[in-house]
């Protein structure tokens, strides 16, 4: 009987749980999706690019599972709203409270099971073709790489299990604690609407100051550091929470007010609505405010990564390619580059340091760059060292000649940058040597073997890319590296490129689903709290319709008063995304490249669920016979 009271239940209420069932399902599947990019070991083992960006993907878990959390706890909530009058009917009817919370615990737990079957299976087409995608993106190899990971599994369904068991108790103790007639008449409770005074004011007032506060935080990010982003995300989350508590409800009574506005068709009746409703959903729209800037932001934030790729592997090295001891392979390569500059530079190794012959530095001195990824201008040139050689011998931090115990001179800052950031591709490739510069007598001297280091720039980086990572993967074939568990690091430009591409790529992934993720769930909020109040809106749209009032007029009423509960923290939440994309100004040389595509995608997830929540509303305040 439980059974098919619960199951005649869930199919008269199919479009709200329908509803709640797309939000678990995209939360679920790419849950799946960044566990099994994560913790895909076989494939992680043997790909040092993935394993830089596991921590990316496991950030992303993390954030979906908090927001995951706060979603279904509040959509459980609003079904059982949408339930109570129901239940309340079976009380009064002889139904035990044990019985009917039981008929509530089967039903959460049975739509969180559904929505885990179907969320897996979404998941692992989700890992197959997205996880190939980012291979392919990475260009290497998908060896190891299962769609279908069992134990992305477990830490799938063990989460959303425990989620939805809680939520299912939860659930079931609110029923037990409720009598028969708080059930009944749920409906009939009215909103309140608050009193304006010193209080609203004040509180209005704070609300500014905090997220002008936040704003200033975030805009001077690279002047305050860390202490910038926690006060600019605590002031700004804190101050939109009072703005819309204190100056929504004051700005639909202005609105209210405006005669003419107020008198226009059906106005003065969906101000009414409205003024009655931005009471009792000013937290709501503050979070959805919340939520949006943290869902476009994060979506933002990976195109902005991804997109500034180039721009971090040239604000760092002038040179495109740079080799030690090239061999005939490179060589060949290099016939077929535009090369624009090129330099070899001799040097010898003992057991003692590095040391480079000073004519050679001197007769062809190189390149350094002058941008910062603080301060990056695409079109500033490279300088030219211009800084004399003595004679003496130099070495690149404070030391001391073992053989002769004369200290060693500085090398000069230019000198010292092009060595160790121009030359020097690996601490390991001579266990981590000092490096020294020599006059030509000196040289002949040394007992230690003869190198050469080969730097070149090209016409286009990009166009000679996969020779280039040839070339850089020959030079790391050549180096041992510390331990059989860690892979050689280069730092060439196409070293550093390589590296921060995978961390940028796997960001821009984790951060567009993670995005459309925070939408879907935020928009859910919002139209799950509109509809558990249209209830209440019932008997006066009813009334409206039986005094003549056409039913044209009372839908275009429902979409106007719902367009502006959506507008007002899309609003708000745009305009905390534009100014918080500042925060990305530290790391980020352009945060705000492609931001139009995360916002036309808000734009088009929004307005979506915006119209299914106006389709919704008008199914229960203005039935078909209407």
């Amino acid at each position: 009987m439980l059974v098919k009271l619960s199951l005649s239940s869930m199919k008269k209420m199919m479009k709200d749980y329908l509803v709640l069932l797309i939000g678990l399902v995209i939360s679920i599947s790419i849950f799946y999706m960044f566990q099994t990019l994560a913790l895909n070991s076989d494939f992680t083992k043997g790909n040092s690019v993935i394993k830089s960006i596991q921590i990316v993907f496991n950030v992303g878990a993390f954030l979906l599972a908090m927001i995951t959390i706060f979603y279904i706890f509040f959509a459980n909530s609003f079904l059982l709203s949408l339930r109570r009058k129901e239940l309340g009917m079976y009380m009064v009817l002889g139904a035990k409270k044990g019985k009917i919370s039981q008929i509530l615990f089967w039903e959460t737990l049975m739509m969180g099971i559904v929505s885990l079957v179907i969320g897996t299976i979404v998941g692992i087409g989700l890992s197959s073709g997205i996880g190939n995608l980012l291979m392919n993106l990475l260009e290497i190899s998908a060896d190891g790489y299962y769609p279908f990971y069992l134990p992305s599994v477990w830490m799938t369904w063990g989460f959303f299990l425990v989620l939805f068991l809680l939520t299912s108790i939860i659930n079931a103790v609110r029923l037990a604690r409720a009598t028969e007639l708080d059930l009944i008449r749920a409906e009939q409770q009215n909103d309140n609407v608050k009193a304006k005074g010193i209080g609203t004011v004040l509180v209005a007032i704070i609300g500014l100051v905090l997220v002008a506060v936040g704003y200033y935080s975030l805009i001077e990010i690279k002047m305050l550091q860390v202490l910038g982003f926690f006060v600019g995300a605590f002031a700004t989350t804190i101050g939109t929470y009072l703005l819309f508590i204190s100056l929504l409800p004051v700005l639909v009574q202005a609105l209210k007010r405006n005669r003419k506005l107020n008198d226009r068709n059906l106005n003065a009746f969906t101000l009414a609505q409205l003024r009655f409703r931005v009471n009792n959903l000013t937290k709501i729209l503050g979070t959805v405010a919340m939520l949006i800037a943290l869902g476009v932001g994060a979506m933002a934030g990976g195109l902005a990564f991804q997109k500034n790729v180039d721009l971090f592997a040239n604000a760092g090295y002038v040179y495109d390619i740079t080799l030690h001891d090239p061999v005939e392979a490179d060589q060949e390569a290099l016939k077929k580059m535009t090369v624009l500059e090129q330099n070899t530079y001799r040097y010898k190794v003992n057991e003692d340091a590095m040391y480079y012959l000073k004519d050679d530095l001197l007769a062809h001195p190189p390149l350094i760059s002058t941008n910062t990824l603080q301060q990056y201008d695409p079109d500033k040139e490279p300088k030219r060292i211009t800084e004399p050689l003595p004679a003496n011998l130099y070495g690149m931090n404070d030391e001391t000649d073992e053989k002769t115990g004369q200290k060693l001179e500085q090398l000069p800052e230019e000198w010292y940058q092009a060595i160790s950031q121009g030359f020097t591709i690996s601490y390991d490739m001579y266990d981590g040597k000092p490096v020294r510069i020599v006059d030509q007598a000196t040289f002949a001297s040394l007992k230690g073997n003869e190198h050469s280091v080969f730097i070149a720039k090209v016409d286009d980086f990009l166009k000679y890319k996969q020779d280039i990572k040839a070339m850089n993967q020959r030079q790391k074939e050549r180096i041992k590296p510390v331990s059989e568990d860690n892979e050689v690091y280069l730092s060439t430009k196409y070293g550093t490129y390589e590296s921060v591409y995978a961390f940028t790529s796997g960001t821009m992934f984790m951060g567009f689903f993670l995005g459309v993720a925070f939408l879907a769930m935020m928009a859910s909020c919002l139209m799950f709290k509109i509809l558990s109040g249209a209830s209440r809106d019932r008997d006066r749209y009813s009334m409206l319709r039986k005094i003549g009032v056409r039913k044209s007029l009372l839908v275009g009423s429902i979409y106007k008063e719902l367009l502006f509960v959506f507008l007002f923290p899309a609003l708000m939440g745009l305009t905390h995304v534009l100014v918080g994309m500042q925060m990305f100004s530290v790391i980020l040389l352009d945060p705000y490249v492609n931001i139009w595509v995360p916002t036309v995608i808000f734009v088009a997830i929004y307005a979506l669920y915006y119209l299914i929540t106006v389709r919704l509303y008008r199914g229960i305040v203005l039935p078909k016979d209407a």
